[in-house]
């Protein structure tokens, strides 16, 4: 059943569960369920056996442990724990003043999050946790739902990874393009100039980023998006709580009322600070004698480089505060209740984390990319390419994985054809791996993006999913436009205007109130 059309019924059926019953774990479980079935011809004993295997897998491996796993989820616990120290040191109550009197408005509460999302830009783990942790006591302020917050943070996280050089993402995509045209000396360029020219085709993650801003500005909200806006505007319900508790939310703890700005920003900075010296250090020894930038981010170790900026992140938020001398119980408290607001996301990790393997057992990635006819009229390969990888992506729950499938394909096909859409289907590939990526219910950066939001993972997931098809549909037409003309300038100037058009359509379209919710009438 490998690598072949039945490979796509668990994935399939995983997403199916999910937008008709909600239920995200049982959905997950179901689909893992079936494709260990899938692989062990049936045999239910030796299906279990496999699961267990993946699950163990995650952790324990090739006669060592596995890092990157532990090493995210090390993040994850220290990363609740520092959020409930700040809380606890009055940090995000002093930043939630500071955003009443500095940020005057609803949209501008929205473009905090939308700048700090872009400024975070060498990893879309840290970028999604992070900006939403930071931007949370602003835009609730103003009413913003939990929904809207969710989307902007993760149509800015990987849009804008997979346009900067200088990131792990663009680190990874480099190396794979690096190993393509080491082998081909009919290209004229590097890989890094490979990468840099093919930004401008990004269609995707261009417009997904603009699309936050527009959306943030003219007050844009599709499907159930309308509906959490109205709640939230009308009655300063964020998020639907008849649904449980958030996960990833901390328990009510107390605050203290002499909090200051530092409370927050010093523990925060040093997590990122940290991070990014940790990744440059990591990237810096695995490099060799060969050592620059570049070859740092190509290096680096992620996982490992969130978990010491966590560290370093929450022994600096215990310092803080053993400075208020805070009480030793709420320090206890502090942590397990850190500890507590990460359970709930991490085990809908693991569970994304075990279908991405069954997936990848399965072929499911590697069958559809097989489906591609190099044959077909080389001026519709990059519209076809971006449809391709968007599925595989979507089916798969995973970017980087339809990055490593389906650039060497695509590098192929222009060999194969006319190696002048090399950079055109390089670009398609990219785009449509984070579209797919973007309306998956099964990736972790839809999960990590919902937590760092604190808002319900199918919220997020059916909420974000007409904007990214509709940014899709914009990126199809530019990618049409590409192939029948090969100008990258006019390519990109009839998507503008396109987006342009649908904004403007969208504006007039829209019925929620423009109306700005007055002091007294913020979210407290």
């Amino acid at each position: 059943m490998e690598n072949s059309f039945l490979s796509l019924l668990p994935p399939l059926l995983t997403i199916s569960m999910i937008i008709i019953t909600k239920r995200l774990l049982l959905s997950l479980g179901t689909g893992i369920l079936v494709g260990a079935l899938m692989l062990n011809q049936w045999n239910p004993i030796a299906s279990v056996k496999q699961i267990f295997n993946i699950a163990i897998g995650l952790f324990y491996a090739d006669g060592g442990i596995n890092t990157w796993y532990v090493y995210i989820l090390l993040f994850l616990f220290l990363l609740g724990m520092i959020t409930a120290a700040i809380s606890i040191a009055g940090g995000t109550r002093a930043f939630g003043e500071w955003g009443q009197k500095r940020i005057k408005s609803k949209f501008g509460a929205q473009l905090f999050a939308i700048i700090l999302g872009i400024m975070i830009f060498f990893d879309d783990y840290f970028n999604s946790l992070v900006t939403g942790k930071v931007s949370k006591p602003i835009t609730d302020r103003y009413r913003v739902s939990r929904s809207k917050l969710a989307y902007l943070i993760d149509s800015t996280a990987a849009p804008i990874c997979v346009i900067m050089p200088i990131s792990s993402w663009g680190a990874y995509i480099i190396s794979l393009i690096g190993g393509i045209t080491s082998e081909n000396d009919v290209f004229q360029f590097s890989a890094l100039e490979a990468f840099s020219l093919s930004i401008p085709m990004n269609f995707y993650a261009i417009f997904a980023i603009l699309m936050t801003i527009a959306a943030a500005y003219y007050n844009i909200n599709l499907g159930q998006m309308k509906h959490d806006e109205q709640r939230a505007m009308q009655d300063g319900i964020l998020v639907d709580l008849s649904k449980g508790q958030v996960p990833g939310e901390e328990e009510s703890l107390p605050e203290r009322e002499d909090g200051k700005l530092r409370d927050l920003f010093i523990p925060i900075l040093t997590l990122i600070v940290t991070t990014i010296a940790a990744m440059l250090w990591t990237g810096a020894s695995a490099s060799g004698e060969q050592v620059t930038l570049l070859t740092m981010f190509e290096n680096t170790d992620v996982a490992a480089s969130l978990f010491y900026g966590g560290l370093a992140g929450w022994l600096v938020s215990m310092l803080i505060l053993l400075s208020k001398r805070v009480q030793f119980n709420l320090i206890g408290k502090s942590i397990i209740a850190g500890l507590k607001s990460m359970l709930s996301p991490i085990i809908i990790l693991l569970f994304a984390w075990s279908t991405v393997e069954i997936i990848g057992a399965l072929g499911t990635g590697t069958y559809l990319a097989q489906l591609i006819d190099s044959h077909l009229s080389v001026v519709w390969l990059p519209a076809i390419m971006f449809l391709a990888a968007a599925f595989i992506a979507f089916s798969t729950g995973t970017s980087w994985g339809t990055f490593g499938i389906m650039i060497p394909i695509g590098a192929e096909i222009a060999l194969q054809t006319d190696p002048t859409y090399f950079l055109p289907l390089i670009a398609a590939v990219l785009a449509g791996s984070v579209q797919g990526d973007h309306s998956s219910p099964i990736s972790d950066t839809t999960v990590l993006s919902s937590t760092g939001a604190g808002v319900h993972h199918i919220d997020h997931v059916m909420t974000q999913l007409p904007y990214s098809l509709l940014v899709g549909f914009i990126s199809l037409i530019g990618f049409i436009m590409l192939g029948l003309t090969q100008q990258v300038i006019l390519s990109f100037i009839v998507t503008l205007a396109l987006f342009i058009l649908i904004v403007v359509l969208l504006r007039e379209k829209s019925t929620l109130s423009h109306h700005q919710p007055q002091e007294n009438e913020l979210t407290k």
